[in-house]
């Protein structure tokens, strides 16, 4: 994620040359960090952020007007629920574990077995218009989300604001859209680990250091990276795999993806229980364990729980940026 001082500058250069108008956007990012990808047809704007925040806690994104996107991603628990699953509007039972948004941008795939979806504006169809299973039951009803949404006169300023280039169109392409761009401002980069490693050795206790060093030795094979993930699919542990769930390998028809699984990231891990697609998993300790192939001693499982503790981010889940918004249009909500 490292961006060298020259190729920032050589870039800049090169979008003056082109006669291309500065973003609407800056990241706060720490020293060192890329920003995500963006695509091109969506770029970034302060106006689509406030706008995607708002759709992100509106309830009338759902069939019946009970289910927000921030019902099932609550920004306390690190934007996931503590349910093993979350039921539908219609009281179908969920069918995975509700996944962590922090650093959602870097994502190279975005739900826990479907590599095709690979970005937000996409996979914002799934939980509003998806049947598999029915989350917040949309599909066959998207027209209805215009009338929603543009018998508000606020609204209607907001989207116009949001996407002049097309007039202020309100429909599921710029729903996502918006929802997309405020997604991919949910940055988690303050963690006491965060801290340890831009050199401050009074962020972490020694235990804490301690599982560092055997978390690199025995679990950053698939949890690699900033965000400890390598985004790849996986089967762990030694059970068979589920028949009523079968992974990757429903998307792919191949036998081989039966079981594999995308790995999540460890971002506010410590605080997002239970664990696994399934939620089958209640606490860190059994987590570890279902891996079943990994040996643990006592002693590193302490090590390995404290420091999984220090991937909380109290910035994160406190931000207000990220939080309901208490008012639109100068008016309170």
């Amino acid at each position: 994620m490292r961006l060298p001082a020259s190729a920032a500058v050589l870039a800049a250069l090169a979008l003056a040359l082109a006669g291309v108008s500065a973003p609407q956007w800056r990241w706060r990012l720490p020293e060192g960090h890329l920003p995500p990808a963006v695509p091109a047809d969506n770029p970034m704007s302060s106006a689509k952020i406030e706008l995607g925040r708002r759709l992100f806690y509106d309830a009338d994104l759902s069939i019946d007007g009970t289910m927000s996107c921030a019902t099932c991603h609550e920004q306390k628990r690190g934007f996931t629920d503590g349910n093993r699953t979350h039921p539908g509007v219609h009281g179908n039972p969920g069918r995975r574990n509700i996944p962590s948004l922090a650093n959602v941008a870097w994502r190279s795939s975005l739900t826990w077995a479907d590599p095709t979806t690979r970005t937000l504006e996409a996979q914002a169809a799934t939980p509003i218009a998806g049947d598999h299973p029915v989350e917040m039951g949309m599909k066959g009803a998207e027209a209805e989300l215009p009338r929603r949404f543009g018998r508000d006169a606020c609204y209607r300023r907001m989207f116009a604001k949001a996407f002049p280039e097309e007039k202020g169109r309100i429909d599921m392409t710029t729903i996502s859209a918006a929802l997309a761009a405020f997604q991919r401002t949910l940055i988690s980069t303050d963690t006491p680990y965060d801290r340890w490693r831009q050199g401050d050795r009074t962020a972490m206790t020694s235990t804490a250091v301690a599982g560092a060093a055997v978390f690199g030795t025995k679990c950053a094979s698939c949890h690699s990276g900033a965000d400890f993930t390598d985004d790849g699919f996986h089967r762990i542990g030694r059970k068979s795999p589920d028949a009523a769930d079968r992974g990757l390998g429903e998307i792919t028809g191949d036998p081989a993806g039966n079981g594999k699984f995308r790995t999540p990231g460890l971002r506010n891990v410590a605080i997002s229980a239970p664990y696994f697609h399934d939620g089958a998993t209640p606490d860190l300790s059994g987590a570890i364990l279902r891996h079943g192939d990994v040996a643990i001693s006592a002693g590193e499982m302490d090590e390995l729980l404290a420091f999984l503790q220090h991937l909380t981010d109290e910035t994160f889940l406190k931000d207000k940026r990220f939080a309901y918004p208490e008012e639109a249009c100068g008016r309170k909500l």
